[in-house]
């Protein structure tokens, strides 16, 4: 019929949805404020004090590790963070392949356009890795308890 409203089933353990949608929408609508998971930072000094860091940007899963880059890594990654997909990739692995530089085709652009260096931004992307674990962890949490 037409006008008709959508009909919502009303499961017993109806409100303990509720709770769970709110908690998970609370936390990425949010997900700045989050307390940042706290992860080992390790910093190598590079041998030349002039030289400039080389950017890596890699994930290993399974050492729980991620390097940002020839000096800066970061340890101690639950295997839990690394469970929470946005689309087919994990949330952590996102976030690295959209700080990677990249260089652009054009030459003219290359040359004069392509300002965009990752040490710049090094500190706000630990920050950042670390606000996504601790979502990514919460994320799963909650999900594991809707599974069950």
């Amino acid at each position: 019929m037409i006008g008709e409203f959508p009909r919502l089933p009303l499961y017993e353990n109806f409100f303990q949805w509720v709770e769970w949608g709110q908690k998970l929408m609370d936390l990425h609508i949010n997900y700045e404020t989050v307390e940042p998971y706290s992860l080992t930072r390790i910093d190598i000094p590079l041998k030349n004090e002039n030289a400039i860091p080389k950017t890596k940007l890699k994930a290993d899963k399974t050492k729980g590790i991620i390097t940002l880059d020839n000096i800066t890594q970061l340890n101690d990654i639950p295997p839990l963070a690394w469970e929470y997909k946005l689309g087919n990739r994990c949330a952590l692995e996102w976030i690295l392949d959209q700080y990677k530089e990249k260089k652009p085709r054009d030459k003219t652009i290359a040359e004069k356009f392509n300002n965009y260096r990752f040490a710049d931004y090094k500190e706000n992307v630990i920050d950042l890795l670390q606000k996504v674990c601790t979502v990514s962890i919460e994320t799963m949490k909650i999900i594991q308890q809707m599974n069950e």
